[in-house]
């Protein structure tokens, strides 16, 4: 799936539809976080950044493009990369922009806030609209998407140099075949929750048949936030594999995402589990520790029961999903 690599090298996959060969990092350091502290996320990318980490993913919504910019600006002055090309920098658009007449503003805007001329990868964060205007979480007014007009706009917006690769977050197979039914630029990437327990094996085999890289959010169970839960990190079974091979369970639940050809995004500020998390590349999960982790209970974290009802676009989590739950 990506290009082999020590230890201390991210592999890269290279992105189907984006301008140009693209290579994506496989690993990216993710922004999103309830209680967003500028200082202290400037700091980890800045150590991130020393660390080897290349890619970066965040959002309008997790008000983390602006230090992130600040973060990567004073690394390109510290001279820790030679250029910007050698970033990969991922953002997404808010439901409240997602109309065909404000994708690219919003984009701009994004890019504006990063500091930045052009992002290696956009995204449609949700397959929802809201009323547009200022920025709500969670989600009021909700309606259906144009997706139609969306991912023209979207498109434009590759096109226009604004973006290398555009993509999709939160799409089931349903709403993807949607989207290729009338797409010009089919999306490069579809991030969606995936962890040992949301293994999304369905999902995937559709995005590997349809050409689209698959990007996990939460791998390691989000701990710690609102959306999150413990259940990933007390896991006997990943506790156990992971003691039996000396390794971190965080180690083997990314090593687990990799071996089964996803990319994914982990947030840490923390330097020894950063370090930690680049060092999965070089050992392999056997047959035997697969099987045990694919006879894990499956359990969604993020449903967004918010986002459904009786006026809205989606009756039911059932639609939402398209029964993918």
């Amino acid at each position: 799936m990506a290009n082999p690599a020590s230890s201390s090298q991210i592999p890269e996959v290279v992105l189907g539809s984006s301008t140009g060969p693209k290579s994506m990092p496989v690993l990216a350091f993710g922004t999103a976080a309830n209680n967003l502290q500028p200082i202290q996320l400037k700091t980890a990318v800045i150590e991130a950044i020393k660390l080897g980490y290349r890619h970066f993913d965040t959002a309008a919504v997790y008000g983390s493009e602006q230090p992130l910019g600040e973060a990567i600006k004073e690394a390109l002055k510290l001279g820790l990369v030679a250029s910007r090309d050698q970033l990969f920098i991922t953002s997404k658009l808010w439901s409240n922009d997602a109309h065909p007449h404000l994708v690219i503003p919003a984009l701009k805007k994004s890019l504006e806030n990063l500091q930045l001329e052009y992002l290696d990868l956009y995204l449609i964060h949700w397959p929802i609209s809201a009323k547009p205007g200022k920025f709500v979480f969670p989600l009021v007014d909700v309606m259906p998407m144009d997706f139609k007009g969306v991912w023209a706009a979207m498109e434009e917006s590759q096109r226009l140099g604004l973006t290398k690769s555009i993509g999709v977050s939160n799409f089931t197979c349903k709403k993807i075949e949607t989207l290729l039914s009338h797409a010009t630029i089919p999306p490069s990437v579809n991030q969606v929750e995936m962890s040992p327990f949301w293994q999304q094996k369905k999902l995937r085999d559709f995005c590997k048949a349809n050409g689209i890289v698959v990007t996990a959010f939460s791998p390691l169970g989000a701990k710690g936030t609102s959306w999150g839960s413990n259940h990933v990190m007390e896991s006997k079974v990943l506790q156990d594999i992971a003691e039996t091979r000396g390794k971190t369970v965080a180690q083997v639940c990314i090593r687990w995402v990799y071996q089964a050809g996803a990319t994914l995004a982990v947030k840490s500020y923390n330097k020894e589990r950063l370090k930690q998390n680049l060092q999965v590349f070089d050992w392999e999960l056997s047959e035997d520790d697969l099987h045990k982790i694919n006879q894990i209970p499956q359990h969604k974290m993020v449903t967004r029961g918010e986002l459904v009802s009786a006026d809205g676009p989606y009756k039911s989590l059932e639609e939402l999903w398209d029964g993918e739950i």
